[in-house]
């Protein structure tokens, strides 16, 4: 089983190559990235170091959102073409599991963070079970205040992962306390390779009906709908041909 695996939902663009559940190259670059420019490079530099040729490729994992809306369409539109005039699998995985699949070796209740802007996150809850990574409960767009407060309720502990942790560290300490811990910084950032092999075990898709899920509409759109209210209650004039 080969597994070209490409993670580009937020400021992260990794690329990873899997055979058989062993890694076999993976390049990794974090910061102010240009993900439309410089993602298709970094895959033909995966997959050149690997010695592969695309038609030995198995599967194509992608991470299927949510985060940046441009990173995770880049993505997806680079997967799904490659799918596509390969006739290979695809195969899509939360961004959030593969954030969450950094904690993997703990028992806590794990709660992987996007920043999502005006003090909004995107967040899951993942837990280990029988050597499997499980949803406790769904990835969703949520203020972070109310997702502190819904976490406090539970009175559980947990154990936060993302490289936007110090943005909230500082509240959810005030709210939990000492039930919240922190993954270590090297184990903050996205990984191609946890999307690989996280890939293993989850559904292929059709790869034309493949649509990321962005979990909020883009900052555009919304402000888009705001100016038109009129539109949004059904007042329009319909086009007759």
């Amino acid at each position: 089983m080969k597994i070209l695996a490409i993670e580009s939902s937020n400021q992260t663009m990794s690329v990873a190559t899997m055979e058989d559940g062993l890694v076999v190259t993976e390049y990794t670059r974090n910061g102010n990235l240009q993900h439309g420019t410089q993602l298709m490079p970094a895959i033909e530099k995966v997959m050149e170091s690997s010695n592969w040729t695309p038609q030995e490729l198995n599967q194509i994992a992608i991470t299927k959102g949510p985060g940046s809306y441009t990173g995770v369409r880049i993505g997806a539109t680079i997967a799904k073409t490659l799918a596509w005039t390969l006739n290979k699998p695809l195969v899509p995985v939360s961004s959030l599991k593969v954030l969450a699949a950094n904690a993997s070796l703990s028992e806590m209740k794990i709660i992987p963070l996007i920043d999502a802007r005006r003090r909004n996150v995107y967040a899951g809850m993942y837990q280990m079970k029988n050597e499997k990574l499980v949803e406790i409960l769904p990835d969703r767009h949520i203020e972070s205040e109310q997702l502190f407060e819904q976490l406090s309720e539970r009175r559980e502990s947990y154990l936060f992962v993302g490289q936007d942790i110090p943005l909230y560290k500082e509240r959810i300490q005030e709210v939990l306390g000492e039930r919240a811990y922190f993954i270590q910084k090297e184990n903050r950032l996205p990984r191609a390779s946890a999307l690989a092999t996280l890939s293993i075990d989850s559904p292929v898709v059709e790869t034309h009906l493949f649509i990321p899920e962005y979990l909020k509409k883009p900052a555009a759109e919304e402000k888009w709908q705001q100016t038109h209210q009129e539109v949004r209650k059904g007042v329009y004039i319909e086009r007759i041909d």
